[in-house]
């Protein structure tokens, strides 16, 4: 059981004080989800971080962020779009800073109809990774300052490598690549993309963030792990290849749904 992954959590603060216990009995890392909207970023958050950082008094597990994504893409054209797009994701990192966060997950700019799109316009993919550098340039800075990894998450992505070389066209040890198994799911289930091991075996060592949610291929369930229909013998092969060391984050939309999906993924015999 000791040489298995350690398991970590996505929560918000308050669920963190109800699975305290647990987080910090294998000091396993932890995300935390309340810093993404905007009224929290425009207001008072410190006193959130300053209750999360009690919390979290002799925790040695790596913690980071869910970074803001409601209403906007990283990849926006719009100039005025840009700027508020730029404001978010430096406020998110200045929670970052102030909580002592390694990472914060950005969404992915990629579409299905992008999948279907990108070729059939003159230049497309290569126009769309530079919209994102224009969008994040200030915010891959100030990652690099602080040090902390931005984590770009798969959301509608069909192909598993487009994100990967976004990642790399910025040449930052401040951007990385996320894996959320659920929407990779749903993208093999419902568009016709690779199967969830395939995401891992195309990001390979830039891989750092993973979002560990279980879903039948149809929609984004966030359901227990194990009570969907992944196959979880093959993600964690894939996972034990790597040498990047990927934060193994579950990502439910019950928390209470955290101590059986470490159960169930300990009596399968990959993870603790």
């Amino acid at each position: 059981m000791s040489d298995l992954p350690i398991l970590g959590a996505a929560l918000n603060v308050n669920a963190l004080e109800t699975h305290r216990r647990l987080m910090l009995d294998k000091h396993r890392d932890l995300e935390l989800q309340d810093f993404w909207p905007a009224e929290v970023l425009n207001g008072d958050w410190t006193p959130l971080v300053e209750r999360a950082k009690s919390l979290l008094d002799g925790h040695e597990g790596r913690v980071g962020i869910h970074g803001p994504f409601w209403g906007f893409n990283i990849d926006s054209v719009d100039v005025d779009v840009r700027q508020v797009v730029r404001k978010r994701l430096l406020q998110g990192l200045d929670v970052c800073e102030a909580l002592g966060a390694t990472h914060m997950v950005v969404h992915s700019p990629y579409s299905t109809w992008d999948y279907n799109n990108l070729d059939n316009f003159e230049n497309a993919r290569e126009r769309k990774v530079e919209l994102c550098h224009l969008t994040m340039k200030d915010a891959v800075r100030r990652a690099e300052d602080i040090g902390c990894e931005l984590v770009i998450e798969n959301i509608e992505d069909k192909d598993p490598h487009a994100r990967v070389k976004l990642a790399e066209s910025f040449d930052s040890p401040s951007v990385k690549v996320s894996i959320d198994t659920g929407h990779a799911h749903y993208a093999h289930g419902s568009t016709g993309a690779p199967p969830v091991d395939y995401y891992v075996k195309a990001a390979g060592n830039a891989l750092r963030h993973i979002h560990l949610q279980d879903a039948d291929g149809y929609a984004d369930r966030h359901w227990t792990l194990g009570e969907g229909t992944i196959n979880w013998h093959a993600v964690f092969d894939a996972l034990a290849k790597l040498d990047s060391n990927p934060r193994l984050i579950i990502e439910l939309r019950d928390h209470a749904g955290l101590p059986a999906s470490i159960a169930n993924m300990a009596a399968l015999g990959l993870a603790q």
